[in-house]
């Protein structure tokens, strides 16, 4: 089964990891690494999905925005591995339908 990886980085990274698997639908983990010089980061782990990777993608586009709007002049920046290509994407500037994508590795 693929899993998707999601790595946060910025204030209260892990509160973001524990909001973004709280929403309905999603299933995994996360883990904060080893930290380098007051760097904050985790690393989300979605194992599985439950329901349709549209309607998820724009969830997760959703959290984002919330987070990003409710830490205001905070660094926050996550990064979206794809398990089929390898390639990473920022959610700052993915779309919904990149988002999608990812996703439907998921539900392979």
């Amino acid at each position: 089964m693929a899993e998707i990886q999601v790595g946060i980085e910025g204030e209260d990274a892990p509160a973001a990891a524990e909001a973004l698997l709280a929403i309905p639908g999603i299933s995994g983990n996360y883990e904060v690494p080893t930290q380098r010089e007051g760097t904050l980061a985790a690393i989300a782990t979605i194992i599985g999905i439950v329901g349709g990777v549209a309607t998820l993608a724009e969830q997760i586009r959703k959290w984002y925005q919330e987070w990003h709007k409710s830490h205001p002049g905070k660094q926050f920046d996550v990064v979206i591995l794809d398990p089929d290509t390898g390639n990473r994407i920022l959610l700052e500037e993915a779309t919904i339908e990149e988002i999608t994508e990812i996703l439907k590795s998921l539900s392979k």
